[in-house]
């Protein structure tokens, strides 16, 4: 028997990029615009041009980059130019997230402009609708507005077993995700405590799932996968029909997506452009 279609997996074409990246940057528009009107001094800002959208959220700031370049058709050199101005006007390092459906041209281009690459990403998809399996002794479900704080600290909690530096990094960003436009951050519960976080963002159709973080005690017990069934749940709901995440090649985050039913649809590369050149 043929799947229904809402379980049906998408084909990898440049419709699938599209929608990807589209919604990737939707989310992270989100909070730069958040960061602009809670934070003004970073002077947080975003642009588009020819389809790819750039944004600007601090020098340092991995968000500062732009997605879909190449996506929605060949750029020319004007266009390089206009976004490279964005970025070097603003005295942030010039990256653009690739994917490898973006146009033919669009590698040579970069290369010939003095690009080069530094980091690869894994983008996973899966229809938003399959069931996950889960512990029901763990509870999961999006935060109150007056929880935002709990939320960023329990995420930097998870995080501050890799390094103080990060946990830091991690609770600070935090609390201005959960006051992102759009952006719906879950806890995750054991017996009323709060254990892990996850965050979704909606554009259109597409899910994107992001925010994972568990603190150190409560590992292995299912947490991430009750927040994981619990954002699908409330995706589906309001007319989701794909999931997404982002993972770094080969990652355990990778493993734990595709033993949930993730698959990949494409790897993509970040290219970075040389000081001194464009």
């Amino acid at each position: 028997m043929p799947a229904q279609p809402e379980f049906a997996y998408p084909i990898t074409d440049i419709t699938l990029a599209q929608r990807l990246e589209g919604t990737e940057a939707a989310a992270n528009i989100a909070f730069v615009e958040a960061r602009a009107r809670l934070e003004p001094e970073v002077g947080a800002a975003h642009t588009s041009v020819a389809g790819v959208r750039a944004m600007f959220d601090g020098p340092d700031s991995p968000l500062t980059q732009t997605f879909g370049l190449g996506v929605f058709g060949a750029l020319d050199s004007a266009d390089y130019e206009a976004l490279e101005d964005f970025f070097s006007g603003r005295s942030a390092p010039v990256h653009h997230e690739v994917s490898p459906l973006a146009s033919p041209e669009t590698l040579a281009l970069l290369s010939a402009r003095g690009y080069h690459p530094v980091e690869l990403s894994t983008v996973l998809v899966r229809p938003a609708r399959l069931p996950v399996a889960q512990n029901r002794r763990i509870v999961a479900r999006e935060i109150r507005r007056e929880e935002g704080r709990l939320w960023s600290q329990t995420a930097g909690a998870g995080w501050g077993s890799e390094s103080a530096e990060l946990a830091g990094f991690m609770e600070a960003f935090g609390q201005i995700l959960v006051r992102a436009e759009g952006v719906h951050c879950f806890l995750a519960e054991v017996e009323g405590f709060a254990v892990a976080t996850g965050s979704l963002s909606l554009s259109g159709d597409v899910a994107l799932l992001a925010g994972a973080s568990t603190i150190p005690s409560a590992r292995g017990q299912g947490a991430q996968l009750a927040l994981l069934a619990a954002r699908l749940e409330f995706a589906s709901s309001r007319g989701a029909d794909l999931a997404m995440m982002v993972a770094q090649p080969g990652s355990a985050s990778q493993r734990n997506a595709e033993r949930q039913g993730f698959r990949t649809a494409y790897t993509r590369t970040k290219w970075r452009l040389r000081s001194g050149e464009g």
